[in-house]
């Protein structure tokens, strides 16, 4: 059996990330009703300095599909990162990274919008895990809010 590419040495700080992970969330902003979600993240490696992600939502109640992103997470030092993270919606997060232990604590340098999506202006995500569980928060300031909570969600290692 193969165990896949030996992990770059680079992407030690990031390891507890590494797996599929399994969970429900919770959403909630000024312009829409609050909702209810199920997750799948998926963080993958080649051997190569840098973390794929991938990620897929769906309603909790319907099971209809809601959200999907996916990106890239690179060490750019022992205790930093840059997370690239696009939308199909049309948003691009570029993410700066502070690795505390098992927490990720990013905030958004920039954030693009094609022609037809939504104005965002800031995204602060934070992302602790403990074990086998993967917890976040969201916030986000967008068309026209301040920066607030946006979403929350506790997954578990699959």
């Amino acid at each position: 059996m193969n165990a896949g590419p030996a992990l770059h040495p680079a992407l030690e700080p990031l390891a507890f990330v590494l797996g599929s992970w399994k969970g429900k969330g919770a959403g909630r902003y000024p312009d829409i009703d609050d909702f209810e979600y199920l997750e799948v993240a998926t963080y993958t490696h080649v051997g190569k300095p840098f973390i794929a992600y991938t990620q897929r939502t769906r309603d909790a109640s319907t099971g209809a599909p809601l959200h999907a992103e996916t990106g890239y997470l690179r060490p750019i030092d022992p205790g930093r990162a840059e997370f690239v993270i696009a939308q199909p919606t049309g948003i691009v997060e570029v993410l700066d990274v502070e690795i505390r232990d098992t927490r990720l604590m990013m905030s958004s340098t920039t954030v693009l919008q094609t022609p037809t999506a939504k104005h965002v202006d800031s995204v602060v995500r934070d992302l602790q895990v403990s074990r086998d569980e993967m917890r976040y928060a969201i916030q986000m300031a967008a068309v026209g809010q301040e920066l607030q909570a946006h979403l929350d969600a506790t997954l578990s290692r699959a």
